[in-house]
């Protein structure tokens, strides 16, 4: 699933090329792509029609766009969503499910989801934050996120710390991949108990999560299939990178020992067992 330099990667490039424009028509294709907007596809284009975007935002892993109604279309690209900008010319994909027209006839914009798992809808005056997502935490990259409120929000948790920071209350964005890759880089196995941590340990833990977050935004996020592109259909090279996720066997980068993978909540854990020793379990 898309984590956030991937969902910031697609915003961006969605901000450079709808951002004032003024949609004329929405052709829903298949009413599951919109199955979370509940007065069905008629509605849904209907309030879409001849809206204005101002601009594109997000919330970990959503994005909305604040409209000129002060309604808010929000988008969640699931595990294969895509929105692209193509030309009224190029041929359909074969998984469109939304198609958006513009009134300046320029690049349409494309929601393609081969799985269906993604899905956009209409938040009625959702346009500073849409309040289907303002449980969501913000993420490490907010200019608004505030360090210490997560130290010690991590630290009260009595979970284990990579739950934690895939608990997208606590803080957004960060998914299986960027959660192994800073725990890696932090030295710290994903099973230590969160309110274990001690005060510079969670600082310099978000710390890597946050340079994790900055280098993948950097390479365009992380592709291992052809299903995560930016809106110009175009993959992410974060992959090349990576130190520990899916390099089961591999050689630990920094001490050589073979990268091990752990099941975790129906996915797998990636962690080296020498630089990441699990903890040990309490006595009873």
């Amino acid at each position: 699933m898309p984590e956030l330099p991937e969902v910031e990667t697609v915003r961006q490039g969605l901000a450079s090329w709808v951002a004032g424009r003024r949609i004329s028509t929405v052709d829903v294709r298949h009413p599951r792509a919109i199955r979370r907007h509940l007065g069905g596809p008629v509605h849904f284009s209907a309030v879409l029609a001849d809206r204005t975007i101002v601009d594109v935002r997000r919330r970990g892993k959503y994005l909305w766009l604040p409209l000129d109604s002060g309604d808010a279309l929000v988008g969640h690209l699931g595990m294969s969503g895509q929105l692209l900008l193509q030309p009224s010319s190029a041929p359909e994909e074969a998984h469109l499910r939304v198609l958006f027209s513009f009134a300046d006839d320029g690049p349409q914009l494309r929601f393609v989801d081969q799985r269906t798992f993604g899905g956009l809808s209409v938040s009625e005056g959702g346009a500073v934050l849409p309040a289907e997502i303002a449980h969501i935490a913000r993420d490490p990259m907010d200019p608004s996120f505030v360090d210490e409120e997560f130290v010690v929000a991590l630290r009260r948790r009595r979970t284990e710390v990579k739950r934690a920071l895939l608990d997208q209350t606590l803080i957004s964005g960060v998914g299986n991949i960027y959660a192994d890759e800073a725990l890696w880089l932090a030295r710290l196995h994903g099973a230590r108990p969160s309110d274990a941590l001690t005060r510079p340990a969670a600082r310099r833990l978000l710390a890597f999560v946050r340079e994790v977050l900055v280098a993948a935004l950097r390479a365009g996020g992380t592709s291992f299939d052809s299903l995560y592109v930016n809106v110009n259909g175009e993959g992410g090279y974060f992959d090349r990178s990576l130190n520990v996720y899916g390099r089961e066997g591999e050689p630990c980068r920094r001490c050589g020992a073979p990268i091990r993978r752990e099941p975790f909540m129906n996915r797998s854990s990636y962690s080296c067992p020498r630089c990441q020793p699990r903890p040990r379990q309490p006595r009873r």
